[in-house]
Order: structure tokens, then C-alpha cells, then sequence
């Protein structure tokens, strides 16, 4: 992997000394004011500071018809999707119902199968659901797309209810939405709510407090006794981070919100076995916690096997039927990991081939397509991650789906927006793409094998337009230097205790170092140890094997290192120049 350009990140000074005068640390007000947070009070990430329901377009309409739903007895039918974000948004959805007065009887869900029901409310997702006779049908992180299964549900005399955050479908330009009864999205058309980046859970627990506020004011509980929905933001929190959406100032409230109940033994009975079975404590909950322990074990259902077991972890009131299934979630888990590590390996050799006859890395291509027919479609999001990674390129990787056509996800840089790039390929192409969608950074898409020669040359031309060749560097944005009084524990856990995530990234610090030592460990990692600021430090460079000169730039983390009940500061490496 080439190193990076590091980047200092420019700290406004004024704002930074107004935050400290405020009463915020030092450093925080250092780092805050660098990520655009302006003033004290956008640091308040108190219930009441969350925006109200009544900003999200639609909001009031789904109120009024779960209402009428729950008054009248009807069956209510949730349709999830096979990734965290739909999980949590689904378990959310059976909880909240119930909370608020249907029968849990009444209150049921559907979920697709990666391989074998594609993505969203498909006609054939509404011919299952229909099973349960549903007289509402509620679409969770999904559905703003699904214009036949809406139109089909809709045939059948089911109403429907979409709630989902994802991009309107595009047709000759224009933006078609689904015929729904009600549209909940903070993404579609004359929606002002400020909070685009709200997750699929996210909008889901917001319909909830809309029909909790409808229901209130017809009378079936009053603002005292009403059910207390923030019990679910455990849930939220957790959907939230592992969606990788943009962590905004209402975004961060909501997982700080999760994580405070999580950290004071306020959880879900799934929740609190997922951290057992990621042997991870509860009273440290961190969003780390969820983007790389809890997620991924959620996730790995979705990708290898089925999302029932983790949507039905998050909905048990059953402490030992959640460790059951957080074990079983586990174990897929490591399976994942498996299957990711050869298929890895294996886009590993495509590439260098790829660059061998280019030459070398320089010449990377502007974007990258990899396909393999031993690739695994569950896992293609991840290596084209990596891949992604590796290189700094836009990259798409693709599997063979159970129909015969390959399923591809792909990953992007900044400054590509791959939902639009695909848009554009479409109209170069028609019929190259049989379906696509997604967002900036992140998207989907299925071809033909006889078509993803085709393709590829689409997605190069249009990132060749697109990327200026300063856009093709990796970069990095630090922090600079930390100063010697803030390397200790007390930083490492104050910086912990604070919600960071994508738009909103933990601190990477960068200094000068002297390499004293260097050794691997584990056969995959660099240990060093280092002389910084005049004193001797621990560093690990995870996932890295080359040796480093005896002078080097570093880009770094901190972290604890808990060994046999000493713990000790050390920095993680990030990137070295």
C-alpha cells in the first residue's frame, strides 16, 4: 500500500479557545473545533437537543396510519434488510410497536435472503410477508426503490409504509418513488429535515416518536405514563455506527445516547450477549464496540447465512436464548473471516497481476473491477474494501449470484460519488447494469458475465473524468502532534468516552519518532518499540509486516494495552512517512 500524504487538520483558533472557555478539555476543544463544532452547546447531546420528528417529512402521515393500524387490530408485517442497519431498525420496529400498544401477535417481519430475494420489498418479499396477512407493511433501511413490490403490495390491497434512508430510484433523470401509502426518508424530495446522514433505525425510531406523539394526543397515554422509546437507543446506536453514516451532531447524539445506557447496564439481552461473545465490557462501550465487534457479527448473518438469527438476538427477552444465538452469530463470524481471508488473498493475485502488467502501482487503473468465480457474494462489500484500501482507488468487486449474474459491491475514495458514477454508466451503457443503487461511498450493482469487460472500461472512463490525479493520493488527516502532558491513560479514556466515527473520525496524532526496536508478532504485525518526545513508547502497526527506518514520520492512535492486570499506553499505528 503506497504511504500517505499527511495532512494536519487546521484548528480554528478562536473557536477552540471559546470551547475551552466553556469548560472543554483542552485537547477536546483542540480536536471539536477542528471537526466543525462551532459552539458549546453542539455538544450537548441531551435527549431534548435531538431534532423533532415533526421536521421529517411523512412523520405525521405514518403516525396516523400505525395509529389506525393498532386502534383497528390490524397485523403489522416489518420487511427488513439482511445488514445491521436493517437488523437494529427491525428489532426497533418489533420492539416500539409493541411498546406502543400492538398486540405482539399482531407484530411480525420479514427479512430477505441475500442470494436468493435480491434487495428491498421485491414482489416476491410481499408474497412471503403475505403469509402472515398483514394489513400494514412496513419496509425498514429499504423500499424507496421498490417500485414494483410496493405496486404489488398495494395490488393485494396491503398498505404500505416505507421508511428507509437510502436515494430515490432515477429514470431518464427524474426521480421516481414508489407508490406507498407513506414515504418516511430524509432523502426524498421536499424533505427539510437537516439530518440527511440519519441511518435506517434512525428514521424507523423516529416514526416511533411521531406515532408516540399522535398516540398521546388521542388520548392513550399522556406524558407522564407514555412508553419510554428511549429504551431502544441501545439499538439505535448500534445500527447507526454500523452503517458508517456520517456521524452529524444529531447522529452523534443518538449513539451517545445508546452508549451511556449501554455503559449503565441499560441494554437489550442481545445486545449485552453480542459484547459477552466479542468479549468486549459493556461499562467501556465505545462506537468502536459497534463498528468492529458487534456489527460484524450481526453482518456476517446477512452475508453467509440468515439474518433471522440476529434480528431474533436483538428482539429475545431471553438472556440465555441471546447467548445462544450471539455464540451461533459468533461462529458465523469466523466463518466470514475465513471465507474473507481466501477470497482476499485471491483479489490479492488479481491485482498484482493486474499491476504487473501495468507495470507497477503508479499506474493503477482509476478505478478497479475484480471478479473471481470462486469469489463468495456475501462477502464482495469487504474485499472490495480492502482493495479499496490498498490502492486508493474506486473498486468494485463481483460474485456469482444464485440467478447466474454477478452481484457487485463496490467502495470509493473521496471526491467519487459511486451511486452517481453508476448512473452515468447506465446511460452510456443501457442494459449493462440490470440493477443498481446505493450512496456516495458505497454501492451495489448487477451485470451479466458477458458484460463486465464492458463495464469496467465504463466505470475507468468515467473515473478518469471524474479524478484528478491529486484525488488518486491517499491522505490522511491528523491531528499533528500530542503533546507529552496528554500521553496517558487519563487521555486514552477520556478520548474513549467521546462518540467518533465517519465525518467525525477519532483523533490520529503524528510525530517524529526514533525506532529502537521492531519486531513481528503474531507473523502479521509490526511491534515497536520507539523513543518519543525524549521518551520510550510501545507501538503495534497492525496488519503490517515491512520495517521501518530508524527515523520516521508516524501517524498514530492511542490506545491501552491490558497485560496480565498492567495497562500501558501505546500508540497504533496508522500510517508512516
Amino acid at each position: 500500500m503506497p504511504s500517505p500524504t499527511l495532512l494536519i487538520r487546521d484548528v480554528p483558533p478562536r473557536t477552540a479557545f471559546a470551547l475551552e472557555q466553556c469548560g472543554v478539555h483542552p485537547l477536546l476543544a483542540r480536536l471539536f473545533a477542528a471537526r466543525g463544532v462551532r459552539h458549546a452547546e453542539d455538544l450537548d447531546d441531551g435527549l431534548a437537543r435531538l431534532l423533532p420528528p415533526s421536521q421529517l417529512r411523512g412523520t405525521d402521515a405514518a403516525a396516523r396510519l400505525l395509529a389506525d393500524a393498532i386502534e383497528q387490530g390490524q397485523r403489522l408485517c416489518v420487511v427488513a434488510d439482511y445488514d445491521c442497519d436493517g437488523a437494529t431498525a427491525c428489532a426497533v420496529a418489533l420492539r416500539g410497536l409493541v411498546m406502543l400498544g400492538a398486540a405482539k401477535s399482531d407484530v411480525g417481519y420479514v427479512v430477505p435472503d441475500r442470494q436468493v430475494h435480491g434487495y428491498g420489498l421485491t414482489p416476491i418479499i410481499v408474497d412471503l410477508a403475505r403469509a402472515q396477512r398483514p394489513g400494514v407493511l412496513i419496509t425498514v433501511d429499504n423500499g424507496i426503490a421498490s417500485l414494483a413490490g410496493v405496486a404489488h403490495a398495494r395490488a393485494l390491497g396491503i398498505q404500505v409504509l416505507v421508511t428507509d434512508h437510502h436515494l430515490p430510484a432515477q429514470e431518464n433523470g427524474a426521480i421516481v418513488l414508489p407508490n406507498a401509502d407513506v414515504i418516511v426518508n430524509p432523502n426524498q424530495p421536499d424533505c427539510a429535515f437537516p439530518s440527511k446522514a440519519l441511518a435506517g433505525v434512525g428514521v424507523m425510531f423516529y416514526t416511533l416518536l411521531a406515532l408516540r406523539a399522535e398516540l398521546r394526543a388521542r388520548g392513550r397515554f399522556d406524558a407522564a405514563s407514555q412508553p419510554k422509546l428511549d429504551a431502544l437507543l441501545d439499538l439505535v446506536a448500534l445500527g447507526t455506527v454500523a452503517d458508517v453514516v456520517k456521524l452529524d451532531a444529531n447522529n452523534r447524539r443518538l449513539v451517545a445516547q445508546g452508549l451511556k445506557r449501554i455503559r449503565a447496564g441499560r441494554m437489550q439481552p442481545g445486545v449485552a450477549a453480542l459484547f459477552n461473545a466479542a468479549s468486549r465490557r459493556t461499562e467501556r462501550a465505545s462506537a468502536f464496540d459497534f463498528g468492529f465487534a458487534l456489527g460484524p457479527r450481526i453482518n456476517a448473518a446477512g452475508r453467509l447465512a440468515d439474518m433471522t438469527l440476529g434480528i431474533e438476538c436483538l428482539v429475545t427477552d431471553d438472556p440465555l436464548r441471546a447467548t445462544e444465538l450471539a455464540q451461533q452469530l459468533d461462529a458465523i463470524n469466523r466463518e466470514r473471516r475465513e471465507v474473507e481471508s481466501g477470497m482476499r488473498e485471491q483479489a490479492e493475485l488479481l491485482l498484482d497481476t493486474l499491476l504487473q502488467n501495468l507495470g507497477a502501482e503508479g499506474d493503477a487503473p482509476p478505478a478497479l473491477v475484480l471478479f473471481d468465480p470462486g469469489f463468495h457474494e456475501g462477502v464482495v462489500g469487504i474485499v472490495a474494501g480492502r482493495m479499496k484500501d490498498r490502492l486508493h482507488r474506486p473498486t468494485f468487486v463481483f460474485a456469482v449470484g444464485a440467478d447466474g449474474l454477478l452481484k457487485g459491491s463496490g467502495r470509493s475514495i473521496p471526491g467519487f460519488h459511486l451511486r452517481d458514477a453508476l448512473d452515468l454508466v447506465s446511460k452510456r451503457h443501457p442494459g449493462v447494469l440490470r440493477k443498481f443503487g446505493g450512496h456516495a461511498m458505497a454501492a451495489g450493482c448487477t451485470v451479466a458475465e458477458a458484460d463486465i469487460g464492458i463495464f469496467d472500461a465504463a466505470l475507468q472512463a468515467v473515473a478518469r473524468e471524474w479524478l484528478l490525479p491529486a484525488a488518486l493520493q491517499r491522505q490522511l488527516a491528523t491531528d499533528g502532534p500530542l503533546a507529552l502532558e496528554y500521553f496517558n491513560a487519563d487521555t486514552v479514556a477520556r478520548l474513549d468516552a467521546e462518540v467518533w466515527g465517519q465525518g467525525f473520525e477519532a483523533p490520529v496524532f503524528c510525530d517524529e519518532v526514533e525506532v529502537i526496536q521492531q519486531r513481528l508478532v503474531g507473523a502479521k504485525h509490526l511491534k515497536l518499540r520507539l523513543r518519543h518526545q525524549g521518551q520510550l513508547r510501545d507501538a503495534i502497526w497492525f496488519g503490517h509486516t515491512d520495517s521501518l527506518p530508524a527515523k520516521v514520520r508516524l501517524a498514530y492512535r492511542l490506545s491501552l494495552d491490558e497485560f496480565q492486570g498492567q495497562q500501558r499506553v501505546q500508540m497504533v499505528v496508522e500510517a508512516a512517512v
